[in-house]
């Protein structure tokens, strides 16, 4: 399965920032294209006081830093340029991080919504929207949340698609900055399955594609899991797609660009599974060859070698 898509992590909350300006964007959505990568995704346009773009409504309602750069358009121009799709992401406030609460998220991103469509709207690649309010479980407030936050962004936008990219709750999904690299209390698949039928029994119509997280499960675990997210998509109406992470969850350090064969061993078992399509989070720290980190362009000589054999 060959991966189409990438999250852009520009708002960097847990890996480096790596400075980039339009030179060095341009040439990594170059370098996107070069492996068959037609879909972009800011992963969010905002995360508490820094954001992505100078919005008027962020800037009076929390105090938020004005960019250097407009990014969103910045994205916008080169998506154009080579030909591909964005996907915005919405604002995180980080109150639901800190409370629980998702409603303030609903509260501000329908300011943020209109605003955005109002002022980027007319760019050919503006080709549709995350929710970017992250869960695993069945969260309280998750269904309204995905629901009014999906309806309204396919409302303003003459219908174009939204997706979220939840986790699964397995044994390796630690917090970023704990020490530990697993748990004891990991969902099991019937719970998954269980819990994730009902928020998408609530979402179906206003969310189209769902894109599991799949660094939190161990490698043996993947087929039944991807299994069970693949027909429960099917039963709702939902585009089953996977989030193949392109950083490693199994070293202390956080976080390192994979080993690629356990990225194969993803992409494999979502192929199995007949996932609609491969996103990763994300290649222009994970697999760029310009990225900070060395490992990333190995991981990108891997990957264009790995295709080939798909070829």
């Amino acid at each position: 399965m060959k991966i189409t898509g990438t999250f852009i992590d520009e708002i960097s909350h847990d890996i480096p920032h790596q400075n980039w300006g339009r030179a060095e964007w341009d040439a990594d959505f170059a370098h996107m294209k070069s492996i068959g990568i037609d879909t972009v995704i800011m992963i969010r346009s905002g995360y508490r006081k820094f954001i992505t773009y100078p919005s008027t409504y962020l800037t009076k309602q929390f105090g938020c830093y004005a960019p250097s750069t407009d990014l969103v358009e910045l994205f916008l121009q080169l998506a154009d340029k080579h030909g591909m799709r964005f996907y915005f992401g919405l604002y995180d406030s980080g109150t639901y991080w800190d409370t629980g609460n998702l409603q303030p998220e609903i509260d501000t991103n329908r300011f943020v919504i209109d605003e955005v469509w109002q002022r980027y709207g007319h760019y050919t690649s503006f080709g549709g929207w995350y929710i970017s309010t992250e869960i695993s479980r069945r969260t309280k407030g998750a269904i309204e949340a995905f629901r009014t936050l999906g309806l309204q962004c396919k409302s303003v936008s003459n219908g174009l698609p939204t997706f979220i990219s939840p986790w699964i709750d397995g044994k390796k999904a630690v917090l970023a900055a704990s020490a530990t690299l697993s748990k004891a209390d990991a969902v099991s698949v019937n719970e998954h399955e269980r819990e994730w039928s009902e928020i998408f029994e609530g979402i179906a119509g206003a969310v189209d594609a769902v894109a599991f997280q799949d660094g939190h499960i161990d490698y043996d675990e993947l087929p039944a899991f991807f299994e069970v997210n693949k027909k429960m998509a099917d039963r709702f109406g939902l585009q089953c797609w996977t989030n193949a992470e392109s950083f490693d969850r199994d070293m202390p350090i956080k976080f390192l660009p994979i080993k690629f064969d356990k990225l194969r061993l993803k992409l494999e078992a979502a192929a199995k599974a007949g996932y609609d399509k491969a996103i990763t989070f994300e290649f222009s720290h994970f697999m760029s060859p310009q990225s900070a980190y060395l490992q990333a362009g190995h991981l990108y000589n891997r990957y264009n070698e790995y295709l080939d054999t798909l070829i």
